[in-house]
């Protein structure tokens, strides 16, 4: 007897938001300070179902050259006009429509992801399963923004207190070796890493070679965001390993890098890499070379971030990943469900197929700003 085939899924109407939810607490790093996350929220529609995808492009070109005003007419103007009214087999058969546009990875992550959201609901399982995750939790670590010495040791505190398995401090020239020393001393024993967003170059390397002293898991990206080059030529002079963020926005990137021993670690977002296909390309790659991964985090809603503990339910995700506790950065959270770690681990969301979590509606119209619906 013949079994049925999987008709795929049927994409009839998109929604996207502007949503605007407020911080707790300002989040500082080298390049800025950020009081609220405004993103685009993309639901695309069919068949009764219902998936979702999360942007983290910024409003101004800070993180990476993407802006949400270009992603936003690139999705309307280019991508959603190819997709509403078709049916997919798969998320991969998006590729034949994603690939031949250049860059706007952020705006192809937000279709991608929504997608595989639609798909694993389809199929009546867990986002999880259908990428080919392994766990049921996965190990969190938390990001520390600048702040002056004493706040971030009571921060630090905090956060080992809670369990968490990785203390990562953002750093820039001018608050580095003194925020190190003072960390170390008062917690000689926790895994800590910092992180630069770019702003470091060359004639640091002194510098970041002191760094070497205080036993970090990694510093992670130091120099420029588009230089592989450079990193490669810091890393052969560090004990400590080097991890790339900025600079790996695609499977070629990691290539180019772990070849040309640019990293001993790679921090993946998927949001950054263009979806579930890149960042499982970039995974595997990884894991090619025995390099481990991470799940960075770009401090999402419910939405993204359950998107991210999905991903990094993967097996070479073997070290603390970026997506600890929602409620350590919003009041209130646009899902029903609370995403809380506990003793450092964050369950896989399972309300549900798919993502596994639910909209709390009344409050994701509270909080958003603009919407627009389209239809083939």
């Amino acid at each position: 007897m013949t079994q049925p085939q999987f008709p795929g899924i049927r994409i009839d109407a998109a929604e996207i938001r502007i949503v605007h939810l407020p911080l707790l607490t300002p989040f500082v790093i080298s390049t800025g300070t950020m009081t609220d996350k405004i993103f685009p929220l993309l639901t695309l529609r069919g068949d009764g179902l219902e998936g979702f995808g999360e942007g983290v492009m910024d409003i101004l070109p800070d993180y990476l050259e993407e802006t949400q005003a270009g992603s936003l007419a690139f999705l309307e103007q280019a991508i959603l006009p190819q997709i509403l009214g078709r049916s997919f087999a798969s998320p991969a058969e998006l590729a034949v429509i994603l690939d031949p546009w250049r860059g706007h990875r952020m705006a192809k992550a937000m279709v991608e992801m929504a997608v595989w959201d639609m798909w694993a609901k389809a199929l009546n399982i867990p986002l999880t399963a259908a990428l080919g995750g392994t766990r049921e939790a996965v190990e969190v670590g938390v990001s520390l923004g600048i702040a002056d010495i004493p706040t971030t040791l009571e921060r630090v505190a905090t956060a080992v207190e809670g369990g968490y398995r990785r203390v990562k401090l953002k750093i820039r020239r001018g608050h580095d070796l003194e925020l190190l020393a003072a960390v170390r001393n008062a917690f000689p024993t926790i895994k800590l890493t910092v992180d630069a967003n770019t702003d470091y170059r060359l004639p640091d390397l002194p510098l970041l070679k002191t760094m070497d002293q205080f036993g970090l898991d990694y510093i992670e990206q130091p120099l420029a965001f588009d230089d592989i080059d450079d990193h490669s030529r810091i890393q052969r002079h560090l004990l400590t390993a080097i991890c790339l963020d900025e600079s790996i926005r695609s499977a070629i990137d990691a290539r180019k890098a772990l070849v040309a021993e640019a990293a001993r670690v790679i921090n993946i977002k998927v949001g950054r890499v263009g979806g579930f296909g890149p960042a499982r390309a970039i995974h595997d790659l990884c894991a090619a070379f025995d390099v481990p991964v991470w799940c960075g985090g770009m401090l999402e809603s419910g939405i993204g971030r359950a998107h991210n503990i999905h991903l990094a339910s993967l097996p070479n995700f073997s070290k603390p990943g970026d997506t600890s506790s929602a409620s350590r950065y919003f009041k209130r959270d646009i899902v029903e469900q609370q995403l809380e770690a506990v003793g450092g681990l964050m369950p896989i969301p399972r309300h549900g197929p798919g993502l596994g979590v639910t909209l709390d509606r009344p409050y994701l119209d509270s909080v958003t700003s603009q919407r627009q619906d389209f239809r083939p």
